[in-house]
């Protein structure tokens, strides 16, 4: 039975071009890049030149890149290294409703020692209100935590948008803050990340959702950004990330991130075609609906609720036919809690939990989405027969 991969927003595979660049650096040029010696400057060398090709494409400078084990450590780092360096100028945090757990609960865990978060709602398509995030800011706002693409639903927030609402704040209060900080783990593989043109002061990305390595990540710090470590060691990493350098994965994130960018583009389109016609012929099953915004969603994203079913039970049935799929974010798939996410777009309980993500990678092909939709009607009917649940979907139209 042919395996039929669509989770691709919890994890992708390892291009084979990017293991052939860390090929060398595993057992051959295994050396550390604090040594003096000549393996050690090997090692640095390395490092160094992924980090001019990661600055290269985020157009900015190779110091302004920090490397970290992941995308949460780089969220972590964010948040309370510039909160802790700010804790005396204002005690305010905002951010949206529908963040990354690593956003999410890093904001929960600053609210318990006192901090004030603000939750900026969004609209039904996942959508920020810009209205409400400008009327959020005040003087005492430190630190704005806003994703570029939702791990779920895919929306695209307008982060430029975002970004000229910040300075005017600055300009109004005559302050250097708050400070705007986006998680772009989803969009890194498919949107523009330039630094200079989002508007952004600092920006979070990993390995494992463009192709490169899992345990690995990076966070784009603007210079004169205040900010503390969160780890005390050797100093490396300008020295606010202690520990020795995972230099095999280094090299990885660096070329994943340049292969990802350099072929944006013309995969993207691919994938856009692949991806809205698996949501047509999904959304001709009865009661269904889509979840995020129609066009302003990362180009692989197809995320539907089925009402008056379960979304684990849909994955299950889907596995054994050898078709991966998720019901949200990889990180909370242990919890029997609805989405977070698609609560806060305004689905009820019972359709939240009714909600499949299908996300679509480099390998998928429209045989595989022809695949899906020829079982996934069978297995949708199948659950609905033995459900207790009957919603009326006049009530979401």
């Amino acid at each position: 039975m042919k395996s039929i991969y669509l989770d691709h927003a919890a994890t992708t595979y390892l291009d084979s071009r990017v293991k052939k660049a860390m090929e060398p650096f595993w057992e051959k040029e295994f050396g550390n890049p604090s040594s003096f010696h000549s393996p050690g400057k090997r090692a640095k060398e390395a490092v160094g030149a992924a980090r001019e090709k990661i600055a290269k494409v985020l157009g900015c400078r190779e110091s302004e890149i920090i490397f970290t084990m992941g995308g949460t450590e780089s969220d972590n780092l964010a948040i309370f290294g510039v909160a802790k360096a700010l804790e005396k100028v204002g005690r305010h945090i905002i951010t949206s409703k529908i963040e990354h757990p690593a956003v999410w609960h890093s904001c929960e865990k600053l609210a318990s020692e006192g901090w004030q978060i603000s939750y900026v709602k969004v609209d039904h398509q996942g959508l920020i209100d810009l209205k409400e995030l400008a009327a959020a800011i005040t003087k005492e706002t430190a630190f704005v935590s806003i994703m570029y693409a939702n791990n779920e639903i895919g929306t695209v927030q307008p982060i430029q948008e975002i970004a000229k609402i910040i300075r005017r704040k600055r300009k109004e209060f005559g302050t250097k803050h708050p400070y705007f900080h986006t998680d772009a783990c989803q969009a890194a593989g498919a949107l523009p990340i330039g630094v200079a043109k989002l508007g952004v002061d600092l920006l979070t990305f990993n390995g494992s959702k463009i192709y490169g390595p899992k345990g690995i990540g990076a966070l784009y710090i603007k210079t004169g950004t205040p900010i503390v470590p969160l780890l005390y060691g050797g100093g490396q990493e300008r020295g606010l990330r202690a520990g020795t350098e995972n230099v095999p994965a280094i090299v990885g994130l660096g070329e994943a991130l340049r292969l990802a960018q350099e072929g944006r583009e013309k995969e993207n389109a691919r994938l856009i075609e692949l991806r809205d016609y698996l949501i047509k012929n999904l959304l001709k099953i009865p009661k269904t609906i889509l979840n995020g915004h129609q066009t302003l969603r990362l180009p692989n994203n197809a995320n539907i609720s089925f009402l008056d079913i379960e979304g684990e039970a849909m994955v299950l049935y889907l596995d054994s036919k050898g078709i991966c799929a998720s019901t949200g974010s990889a990180c909370s798939s242990a919890s029997l809690e609805p989405s977070h996410v698609i609560r806060a777009i305004g689905l009820p309980y019972e359709a939240a939990h009714g909600s499949l993500r299908l996300t679509l990678g480099r390998k998928t092909t429209k045989a595989d989405l022809d695949c899906v939709l020829k079982v996934l009607p069978g297995i949708v009917k199948k659950l609905r027969t033995i459900s207790p649940v009957k919603l009326n979907m006049k009530h979401y139209l």
